[in-house]
């Protein structure tokens, strides 16, 4: 078993996801198997109840985890499927710990940080690692993993551990000089700790200079050509390149013993896509309604769906975000400046998407964009929350019934479109949700969503959500023309809704850009941009 483990220093943010995933490229480019570990320091025993304006989103994975964004970026590099063990946190760890402590395993003794701790992450790391994989990426932020990952590094000896640090080595704009100090000081704090890097990852506005090096490698430690610039690109998919063209799989690979085994690393799909996404002539505008607009990250997943379908069709992606809250008429009275630009902002885009959410703040401007796009037959996707939407309004405006809503924000609405989910929780709001993947059953053949699917019968698909359609008045909303073409294997639970009529008007239940891939665009996604 080889282990690398990518940590960062100076500043959060430097891109210790992205540079785990690119390594993890390149090692699987060199014919090796590699799976990933995430370990963040929080409490929390998962990132499910966490806010997205703190934390980003909430990825969901196969097996119904609710993971940090960090492992879709590993699924999304490395093509494929984690577990929810594949991100371990400090709450997890203590949990196990006081199971243990309650059942008696450690009987007699007191239970402390060292050794129990420790253990428990190290013997975590290798339960994990117990899939046949030759080498593993993690990012950690906390001193109870670095002590235990100090005493993992010397445990699996020399060969078997390669440490990345990605740094910051800023430059001043008043001198114009790269400098090295804060690099310097955070490989000391480190070395401090009992971990020593055999690679530094620089993070940096330009390639770094010679003289920068030279030093860096005098005052940590580390060799030269061990010393690797992470330069601003277009997009992240330059940086597998980039590790590649300044052969840090090498350094890598020498540190692991493994120089005789790998081959010489094989990206050609990899610089395939990077061309066409830069040569991309036609621009598709993609309005983006949600209430976290001010965080990309919140919709990773979603962006990352869109590329990847807009780089299928040889499209050039333009995302125009639009706050959801702008739209409604209490903004027009308040600033109709606001809600003028961000009316013109969903007239101007070629198609429209509604993603995933909790909370009624913003809906009323969520429904007006649903209204939007089906009355002026425009390209409309759905996500979870933006189906209950597309369904409420269709309810609303075409059945007439102007009370119609969710009763996650009316629970005293006459006519619930959308209603809590019978084997949901009222009192416990972590991991209580219909999570992970489902089957969804395609119950119209010749629909849109069939046949970008390939002309399947079912499709598996990640689900996060609490509240569903009501089975009751599926019948009244499909007499009026709302056709739910997917469902579960009940037939009960709506997973899928399509207006015949419109060019592209798609809602789902589930969240599909948890599982597209570059080079693997999910099908809905890849709906939208064929529709515009």
């Amino acid at each position: 078993m080889k282990y690398v483990l990518v940590t960062g220093g100076v500043v959060s943010g430097l891109g210790k996801g992205v540079t785990a995933s690119s390594i993890g490229v390149l090692l699987k480019a060199c014919g090796l198997r590699v799976t990933s570990i995430k370990i963040d320091p929080y409490l929390n025993t998962d990132a499910g109840t966490m806010s997205p304006f703190e934390h980003g989103e909430v990825f969901v994975l196969d097996d119904g985890g609710e993971v940090d964004l960090d492992l879709g970026n590993y699924e999304r590099f490395l093509d494929i499927k984690l577990t929810r063990d594949n991100n371990i946190t400090t709450g997890k760890i203590y949990q196990s710990v006081l199971d243990k402590e309650r059942k008696g395993d450690y009987l007699g003794k007191t239970v402390q940080v060292v050794p129990h701790i420790t253990n428990a992450i190290q013997e975590w790391i290798e339960r994990v690692a117990i899939v046949p994989v030759d080498g593993e990426e993690g990012d950690i932020e906390s001193m109870p993993f670095i002590e235990a990952l100090g005493q993992f590094s010397y445990r699996v000896g020399p060969g078997n551990f390669c440490l990345v640090h990605v740094s910051l080595v800023p430059v001043l704009n008043v001198v114009g000089e790269q400098k090295t100090k804060p690099t310097q000081h955070s490989v000391r704090g480190l070395r401090g700790l009992g971990l020593t890097p055999n690679i530094l990852a620089c993070r940096s506005t330009k390639v770094l200079d010679e003289n920068v090096k030279a030093k860096l490698a005098q005052f940590c430690h580390v060799p030269e050509e061990n010393i690797v610039t992470l330069f601003d690109v277009p997009n992240i998919w330059h940086i597998p390149l980039l590790l590649r063209d300044q052969n840090a799989h090498e350094a890598i690979l020498k540190g692991l013993n493994l120089l005789g085994v790998a081959r010489k690393p094989d990206l050609t799909d990899w610089i395939n896509k990077t061309k066409i996404y830069e040569t991309m002539p036609e621009t598709v505008k993609i309005a983006m309604v949600g209430k976290y607009t001010g965080l990309s990250d919140s919709y990773l997943s979603v962006l990352k769906a869109l590329l990847h379908a807009s780089v299928a069709c040889r499209r050039k992606l333009s995302v125009e975000w639009v706050a959801a809250g702008d739209l409604e008429d209490v903004t027009a009275k308040e600033t109709p400046d606001v809600h003028k630009a961000a009316w013109d902002l969903l007239k101007g885009a070629d198609g429209i998407l509604v993603p995933g959410g909790f909370g009624d703040r913003g809906v009323q401007g969520k429904l007006l964009a649903a209204k939007y796009a089906r009355e002026n037959k425009v390209p409309f996707l759905g996500i979870c929350l933006g189906m209950q939407i597309a369904v409420i309004e269709f309810a609303q405006s075409v059945l007439g019934l102007q009370d119609a809503n969710s009763t996650e924000f009316d629970a005293k609405s006459p006519h619930p479109c959308v209603i809590f989910m019978p084997e949901g929780s009222k009192t416990h709001m972590g991991g209580t949700m219909r999570l992970g993947s489902r089957r969804t059953y395609f119950k119209v053949n010749d629909c849109k969503s069939a046949k970008l699917y390939g002309d399947v019968s079912f499709v598996d698909e990640r689900h996060r959500h609490r509240y569903e359609v009501n089975p009751e008045m599926v019948a009244q909303l499909e007499n009026a023309g709302l056709s739910f073409v997917g469902r579960d294997e009940t037939g009960q639970r709506m997973e899928i809704i399509e207006l015949p009529s419109h060019p592209y008007f798609v809602g789902v239940q589930f969240h599909p850009e948890f599982k597209s891939r570059p080079g693997k665009p999910s099908a809905t996604f890849l709906g939208i941009f064929l529709a515009t």
